[in-house]
């Protein structure tokens, strides 16, 4: 019944079903002879409080899902009828209350038993047995055990981590500066005891839940100190949740070991760039302020104490007041000294450079940068705080492939944890020395292993499983049809009862998940005659005085696959926007075939969805003439399946979105994709599709993206956008890979002359 309980209802909690087939058991045995024939029977009034139970938990209240699940409850109640050897009749007969012999005392709360997890009520023992009858239950043991009961139960609690619970969460991020969190989760370890201390990380038994829903059940942590762990697991599985969760400390890190999350933009004011890259190690910052405050002090002292004798008392207690003042700035100098508080501008203004800041662009203040250029901030800001553990969440969504560039090779030498959410497979095989695999609750670890290294392994994995799991349902289906037919016969008894042993030993094996796959399709394309779109000439600024793009010369054809690359602000997004229209270029000509229709994904494709309608009715809104069956159909083709098409879409993940709008897309019937950065919040499966699906469309691409996979697997043409210019580039985004990290170097080697 569990099983079939968990097959129907994903990811809910083990409690709840236990609960529910414990509940219909004892129900179903409840019974007596006197019964007064107008009251409800316990077993139906739990069947009926056991599948309210199921439909609040699965969250699903439509019809077909009320139908499934109170079907599953009478299979169950019908398979309890049959084993229990119980009349029919007998087990609709309602319950009656039967007078006891002795009355109990409901009242107290002594020896109460909370093995169910019951806290509201208990049972008095001692009452119960005043009839001096004696008890069969051994007191001591029976305390005993009620007592390691309620122990594991408190562990348990104090385990979970549920985050309206949260001990630093409980102020709301308005009234919590970033120095007062970041202070509260490092506290700052001072003297040489805590560079002796261990800063591997092993967590055993982490449960984690988020809004209802179970993230990690009974896990294990483990992160070995400088290596660089890449999180990967399917779009909504909880990754992102178990970074906040390490972030805040919910999870027992020892506290001796600094943490730092990037998760959201820094907030804009007129500290300029550097300086607010400079101030996000607050314990650096804080120990200078207290380095000038008791030298100040000091040469306080030292000029009271010239003005007296040696031997008074007050220049006694002068002495005594400096010599723990020196001790205190000696800390901070040792401090200071292994922080390389003297190098610290330096190493700030080179990370922000390899992010794309020039050296002007450092001095600008905070609130004149852009939500994307803030969020690379709050990353330069984490990278030179270089804690003992980095978390980093889909960095490579708010960079470009120069930056990015940046960002592996600078990691490659990162000193000390990493742990990164990607969906981004080149950076993960650049970066990852293992793998972790988040799926079903738990975590799996691949040691020594790149991106590529661990899917294959993955699959091997799966397919042994499978192979483990289908050989022993043979090798039981077998066992049991043996013993299902001598195990009455006499001659065949001893046989089929050591058959029955035998299956009773064998472990019982999970089925093996099945494989998660996603498939995008795109609509087919008539032929239309040459030109199909063509930008000659082509150039645009946003003012008069300061052009972004001169004589900009594209072509687009059917068969065309064209990636372009090149630095954030260089104007990749307009180019993309003059193709389709929405802007005008200031000079040249832009023409296009007369009956091309044109399919635009944005960037933030996530504003032109309504996300507090479905997404099928969006589509029937947006795009009528279609069946609901029709639009869950074509949603299916994008991995938007079930009951997903027809829930808010405001509940459904980034992934999910993402999918929501390429189905939208695709609708248009369009002759030419112009994307702009398609892959972000895609996780792993869902970009192998939509790279499948874009080589396998007959007609034109145009993208812009940051992810090397996907234009490495989509694009035949590489087009630079920098300074001004579009460029075609001879070689593919290695290539350019490579030239980036060369002209980077090149520029370290002048500004260290």
């Amino acid at each position: 019944m569990e099983a079939e309980i968990q097959a129907q209802i994903p990811g809910l909690d083990h409690v709840i079903s236990e609960y529910s087939v414990g509940y219909l058991t004892h129900a179903s045995r409840a019974y007596v002879e006197d019964a007064d024939p107008n009251a409800p029977s316990p077993l139906s009034e739990a069947a009926d409080a056991v599948t309210e139970l199921l439909i609040s938990a699965s969250g699903d209240f439509s019809a077909e899902n009320e139908k499934a699940i109170q079907n599953l409850v009478e299979k169950f109640i019908n398979s309890l009828s049959a084993a229990d050897g119980v009349d029919a009749e007998r087990r609709q007969m309602p319950f009656a209350a039967k007078k006891l012999d002795q009355a109990i005392n409901v009242g107290s709360q002594r020896n109460m038993s909370s093995t169910l997890g019951l806290t509201g009520g208990g049972v008095d023992l001692e009452s119960a047995n005043s009839r001096k009858v004696e008890s069969r239950v051994d007191r001591k043991k029976l305390e005993k055990a009620e007592k390691k009961i309620r122990a594991k139960q408190e562990k348990k609690v104090m385990k979970n981590v549920e985050y309206e619970a949260s001990r630093l969460l409980n102020q709301p991020d308005s009234t919590q500066s970033y120095e007062e969190f970041y202070m509260a989760v490092n506290p700052l370890q001072m003297g040489a005891d805590s560079q002796s201390k261990s800063k591997d990380i092993k967590v055993d038994g982490i449960d984690i839940s988020i809004g209802g829903m179970r993230i990690l059940t009974d896990t294990s942590l483990t992160l070995a100190y400088g290596h660089r762990y890449g999180l990967v697991g399917q779009n909504g599985i909880g990754k992102s949740t178990l970074l906040r969760a390490l972030s805040r400390r919910e999870v027992a890190i020892p506290t001796h070991i600094s943490i730092l999350h990037v998760e959201q933009e820094i907030r804009g004011d007129d500290t300029p760039a550097l300086q607010a890259v400079l101030d996000a190690d607050v314990w650096r910052k804080h120990l200078l302020l207290e380095q000038e405050k008791i030298t100040k002090e000091l040469a306080a002292i030292d000029e009271e104490r010239a003005s007296l004798a040696d031997t008074s008392k007050d220049a006694a207690k002068l002495d005594h007041q400096r010599e723990g003042l020196d001790i205190t700035l000696s800390d901070i100098h040792a401090k200071l000294a292994e922080m390389e508080s003297d190098k610290a501008e330096s190493r700030a203004a080179s990370i922000l450079a390899g992010l794309g800041f020039s050296p002007e662009r450092q001095q600008f203040a905070t609130k004149t940068f852009s939500g994307g250029w803030r969020m690379r901030l709050a990353l330069a800001r984490a990278l030179f705080c270089e804690p003992d553990l980095l978390l980093l969440d889909e960095p490579s969504n708010m960079l470009d492939v120069p930056s990015i560039t940046f960002l592996s090779n600078y990691l490659q030498g990162y000193p000390s944890t990493v742990l990164v959410v990607s969906h981004d497979r080149a950076f993960l095989n650049e970066i990852a020395t293992d793998i972790i695999h988040q799926h079903s609750e738990r975590l799996d670890y691949y040691r020594g292993a790149n991106f590529d290294s661990f899917y294959a392994t993955k699959e091997e994995r799966r397919k042994t499983a499978k192979r483990e799991y289908e050989k022993q349902m043979a090798e039981r289906a077998h066992l049991q049809a043996f013993i299902d037919k001598f195990r009455y016969n006499a001659a065949k008894s001893s046989e089929a009862q050591s058959r029955i042993k035998k299956l009773e030993r064998m472990p019982v094996l999970q089925a093996p998940e099945s494989e998660y796959t996603v498939h995008f399709k795109f609509p087919e394309v008539e032929k239309l005659s040459p030109p199909i779109v063509q930008m000659s000439g082509v150039s645009f600024g946003y003012s008069p005085d300061r052009p972004l793009l001169k004589n900009v010369d594209l072509d687009v054809q059917l068969d065309s696959r064209i990636g372009i690359v090149g630095p954030n602000g260089a104007g990749k997004t307009t180019v993309l926007k003059l193709l389709i229209g929405q802007l005008q270029p200031s000079s040249g000509t832009i023409s296009q075939n007369p009956r091309l229709r044109i399919g635009f994904f944005a960037q933030h494709h996530v504003d032109a969805l309504d996300l507090t309608t479905s997404a099928v009715g969006f589509m029937a809104k947006t795009y009528p003439g279609k069946t609901d069956e029709e639009y869950r159909r074509h949603l299916g083709a994008f991995g938007i399946t079930g009951m997903t098409g027809l829930q808010r879409m405001e509940l459904l993940s980034g992934g999910q979105k993402s999918r929501v709008a390429f189905a939208c897309l695709s609708l248009t019937n369009p002759h030419i994709l112009v994307m702009d950065e398609p892959s972000n919040h895609l996780d792993i499966e869902a970009m192998d599709a939509l790279s499948d699906a874009l080589r396998n469309f007959q007609g034109g691409v145009l993208m812009v993206s940051h992810d090397v996979t996907l234009l490495q697997n989509v694009c035949t043409s590489l087009w630079v956008c920098d300074k001004g210019t579009v460029e075609k580039f001879d070689g593919d985004v290695n290539a350019y890979k490579k030239k980036i990290a060369s002209q980077a170097n090149e520029a370290g080697v002048v500004a260290a002359h």
